[in-house]
């Protein structure tokens, strides 16, 4: 693996949090209800299964009772949304997962506790989506788990706003998230935690696994003293 904690750390940058957007429409606690009763109401009797292919591995939506290995067919992770706020700003915007149409994801199903089903979706709700254009793209797919076929909750799959445009071509998408951060940390970060919470789960996606490359070439770029100085390090470390 290409991308290191330590190239990682190159691009942290202390940004504070920005005020909530008064432009932008954005639920309130009636809106996050009603919406919690809607999903609740589409999956029936069925367990809250969650289809976790980004942030949701290793930081999931609410407490998981199980996980399984699973695949959406028909779908491909692409680094695709724009995110002015929490790993961008608006000077420097930075990039989203999201799953678009075509090819197959490997990802991790997780199962929430239902023990308050309502409670749990409504903190699932909170933690994924900010208001109508995220609940737009939340979409009930089947999900082949090593267990057999379930219907799982996805989270930005095939959202509105990028339906019609081409996905990124990666270079560019390195180049954006070796430089992107916000308050909530760099596009970096984001991609090294996903890319080593699935491979912890022995998933290797070729696209995000060609990525990292190519981040981790983009921040030695742009900090040269300093990454030479790192690998130095490592060298040292391994003799």
């Amino acid at each position: 693996m290409s991308l290191t904690a330590d190239l990682v750390a190159l691009c942290h940058r202390q940004i504070a949090e920005p005020a909530d957007e008064t432009d932008a429409a954005r639920f309130g606690d009636a809106d996050y209800d009603m919406a919690a009763r809607d999903v609740l109401a589409r999956l029936g009797s069925a367990p809250i299964w969650v289809f976790a292919y980004g942030s949701l591995i290793w930081k999931p939506g609410g407490d998981v009772v199980e996980t399984r290995l699973g695949k959406a067919m028909g779908w491909h992770r692409a680094f695709c949304l724009e995110m002015q706020r929490w790993r961008g700003t608006p000077e420097q915007p930075g990039l989203m997962l999201a799953l678009r149409r075509g090819a197959e994801c490997s990802g991790i199903v997780q199962r929430l506790e239902d023990g308050d089903r309502h409670r749990t979706m409504v903190r699932l709700l909170r933690r994924e989506i900010g208001g109508p254009k995220g609940y737009a793209a939340l979409r009930l797919i089947d999900i082949h788990s090593d267990k057999g076929l379930l219907t799982a909750l996805c989270f930005y799959a095939d959202p509105p706003e990028i339906t019609d445009i081409p996905d990124l071509p990666v270079r560019h998408v390195a180049a954006v998230l070796a430089r992107a951060c916000g308050h909530a940390g760099s596009g970096a970060e984001y991609l090294f935690k996903t890319v080593c919470a699935l491979d912890a789960a022995h998933i290797r996606d070729a696209y995000l696994w060609r990525l990292q490359h190519l981040v981790a070439q983009e921040i030695r770029r742009l900090h040269p003293g300093v990454a030479a100085l790192h690998q130095a390090g490592v060298a040292r470390r391994a003799t």
